[in-house]
């Protein structure tokens, strides 16, 4: 399918393409392996799904305002994104290449590790955002993070990540259509669902990548399921950046 040729005709046509082309959207490579490199923070699978949601939200923020724009300016500011758009994209790159060396940098000091806690039952957490000293025995507790003791379920690094994904061309197609729509209810409507759609999508994907986690006490396992998302993050990341500075073509073999 072209996306040149998709016109948004009405409400119903909105709803439908949007929630469609969210899901679509939330499983691009680079989506789905910068993901990848943070399911790994969190065992329990109700958390695990809120790194999904914050990407989401972090993904949506810049393309509502951005589309909002775009249906009231139509083409002429299309047209300006369009040429710094690719900056964005390079910025995703150097982002997917420095997720993949935090997760490298963790293994290394040790950070990423399982230990079990004896506070309502007995339970087994993986972590790898700290390590631990023999002196404190709550540093992975939300007291030393103020901010999350607000919004515990709020995760700014997904939400500047998506940010990050949000303002990069991969969501370009669900721009282009956006001159097309008959109103700017219609487009706005487009607009929500496609970000409500891709935010879904991607808890379920983070849901899915955390599974391994969930269901392993072992850490050598966890760590080289860990180091294979990193690896992966690394190459995808330099292939990207390859693509958009030298004109290959490394990344077209996927759903990018």
């Amino acid at each position: 399918m072209e996306h040149e040729i998709i016109q948004l005709s009405g409400i119903i046509s909105a709803l439908l393409l949007g929630i469609i082309l969210g899901f679509s959207h939330s499983t691009d490579g680079d989506h789905v392996i910068a993901v990848s490199t943070m399911a790994k923070d969190y065992k329990n699978i109700f958390k695990s799904l809120w790194i999904g949601v914050s990407w989401g939200l972090g993904h949506s923020t810049p393309l509502i305002i951005l589309g909002t724009l775009i249906l009231i300016l139509k083409e002429g500011l299309m047209n300006i994104y369009e040429s710094i758009s690719i900056y964005f994209e390079f910025g995703v790159s150097i982002m997917l290449v420095l997720l993949g060396i935090q997760v490298f940098w963790k293994l290394f000091n040790g950070s990423v590790h399982t230990h079990s806690h004896d506070h309502d039952g007995k339970h087994t957490h993986l972590h790898g955002s700290h390590s631990h000293n023999k002196n404190s025995n709550n540093d992975h507790h939300d007291e030393n993070h103020p901010f999350l003791s607000l919004f515990p379920f709020f995760r700014p690094k997904s939400f500047f990540i998506g940010l990050i994904h949000g303002m990069a061309g991969s969501a370009a197609v669900m721009l282009v259509i956006l001159p097309t729509t008959p109103s700017v209810l219609t487009g706005f409507i487009f607009l929500l669902l496609f970000s409500i759609g891709t935010m879904l999508s991607m808890s379920i994907m983070t849901l899915v990548l955390a599974l391994p986690f969930r269901f392993t006490n072992s850490d050598k396992l966890s760590n080289y399921i860990i180091g294979v998302f990193g690896v992966l993050s690394i190459l995808l990341g330099i292939a990207l950046g390859s693509d958009i500075t030298f004109d290959t073509n490394f990344t077209g073999f996927l759903w990018y």
